[in-house]
């Protein structure tokens, strides 16, 4: 079980980083859009110097990875350092393999779509990998540590910058749609994450509490906290069951509630975000 869930959050992390490999290099780098971070920054530069936008994120993100090192030490983890090398790897080996010389299509708004759709759920993928594609995010550790300065501004700032500067390096087209780019992605990145942690509550007051109970726990593998309630319109003695579970497992749950117990009554709330075993980790 442990494993598979190793196996799953790799995978995950993976194609994380192919997603947002394809969303920088075939919509955000031919049409400029500079919506902040490294991509925006090599983006920019690769404009002003002979250099490509690949080549610059990934030596952006070699030499910020260097100074987490030096600045946070093993801090900076694992899967942030693999996590920037392979999303930095995959940018440089499409531009290798994969010149482009222009956009894919004539359409703008289209392709800033794909952009930050394609990014941000990548980016919301390695999120809820515990993982993180490194570039500013390590600039926001470092200045967390060393500094009283607020670290989402800061970063929002930088951004803000960076995209701002795509009205003189390119045009004023590509400002606005850079601009637009990075207000979107905070809600996107935020949105994707808070689906994927989507968890079901059960609150479940029955009269079979050991059939109920055996079944999530053989079945589902999850919890149970049980206790003793009674009706105070009928003065009927039952038990309340407490149990989550992932959204998939919801459907199965509920019908066999219905098929154990069908006077069974049940609450169900969503929660964006479960902490503790079987979940995520603290």
């Amino acid at each position: 079980m442990k494993k598979n869930k190793k196996l799953l959050n790799f995978f995950t992390m993976n194609i994380g980083c192919i997603l947002l490999s394809f969303g920088v290099y075939f919509f955000k780098i031919p049409n400029g859009f500079a919506t902040g971070g490294v991509t925006g920054i090599g983006t920019i530069l690769a404009k002003i110097t002979p250099i490509s936008a690949a080549v610059w994120i990934w030596g952006l993100n070699i030499g910020l990875l260097l100074l987490g090192f030096i600045f946070l030490g093993k801090q900076n983890g694992i899967k942030t350092v693999y996590c920037s090398m392979f999303y930095s790897g995959i940018t440089y080996a499409l531009e290798y393999f994969i010149p482009l010389n222009a956009p894919l299509t004539n359409q703008p708004f289209l392709e800033l779509t794909y952009a930050m759709l394609l990014t941000s759920i990548g980016a919301a993928m390695i999120f809820n990998s515990d993982a993180s594609s490194g570039g500013t995010d390590i600039a926001a550790l470092i200045l967390k540590k060393f500094t009283s300065i607020d670290v989402g501004k800061a970063l929002l700032c930088v951004d803000f910058i960076v995209a701002a500067s795509s009205f003189i390096v390119f045009d004023i087209k590509t400002g606005l749609f850079s601009l637009l780019g990075l207000f979107a992605k905070a809600f996107i990145v935020d949105g994707v994450v808070e689906s994927l942690n989507t968890c079901k509550y059960f609150i479940v007051i029955t009269s079979h509490k050991e059939k109920i109970s055996e079944f999530i726990m053989k079945s589902l593998h999850h919890g149970v906290t049980s206790s003793t309630v009674v009706g105070e319109y009928t003065g009927e003695q039952k038990t309340m069951i407490h149990t989550v579970c992932k959204r998939i497992e919801a459907i199965k749950l509920r019908a066999a509630i219905k098929e154990l117990d069908p006077s069974a009554f049940i609450i169900v709330t969503t929660s964006s975000e479960i902490i503790g075993r079987g979940f995520r980790s603290v």
